[in-house]
This record gives structure tokens, C-alpha cells and sequence, in this order.
């Protein structure tokens, strides 16, 4: 596995960043889950937030309103301030 990521942000060009270290836990962490807005995302996002939740992990629901828009930058600083880390819901 990589040290770096690509920033999968819509960028003139890539950006690395180095690459955070997965939590040891999620135990205490709010989870947050992005829907991108393809179709049957938040089916598969309702049952994954259902799995979390019987297991007391608190989540926070956060989307585009649809794959054809890139996600804003305050919707971006929004997700960053509210959770611990991120699922996104991807789906075809």
C-alpha cells in the first residue's frame, strides 16, 4: 500500500498528500457518510449507517445532489469540521 494519496478533489492538477493513518478504532469517532448522488447510493448508505449504528458508532449524512457536480469547497470544509472520517458512497 501507497504512503501517498491522490486528493480526489477536482483540481487543475493532483495533489499528494501523505497518507493519514487509518484510526485504531472508530469507537468514539463520528463517521461520515457522502453520498456522490449516483443512483442507489443512499440505499447501500442507509444500510452501511444501519450496520454502524447497531454497533453505537455515531454517524453524519453528507452528499452532492448529483455525480454530474463536483462537491463544493464548503461543502468539503463542512464534512472536514463535523467528522472524524469519511465513507463515500460509491455505486453502478
Amino acid at each position: 500500500m501507497s504512503n501517498w494519496m491522490r486528493d480526489p478533489t477536482a483540481e487543475t492538477s493532483a495533489v499528494k498528500r501523505p497518507r493519514r493513518a487509518p484510526p485504531k478504532s472508530l469507537e468514539g469517532k463520528t463517521i461520515g457518510l457522502f453520498d456522490i448522488g449516483k443512483t442507489r447510493t443512499p440505499e447501500f448508505l442507509d444500510q452501511v449507517e444501519k450496520r454502524f449504528n447497531e454497533k453505537g458508532l455515531k454517524t453524519k449524512r453528507f452528499g452532492k445532489p448529483t455525480n454530474a457536480k463536483i462537491a463544493t469547497p464548503e461543502n468539503l470544509q463542512k464534512v472536514a469540521a463535523e467528522v472524524d472520517l469519511v465513507l463515500i458512497g460509491l455505486s453502478d
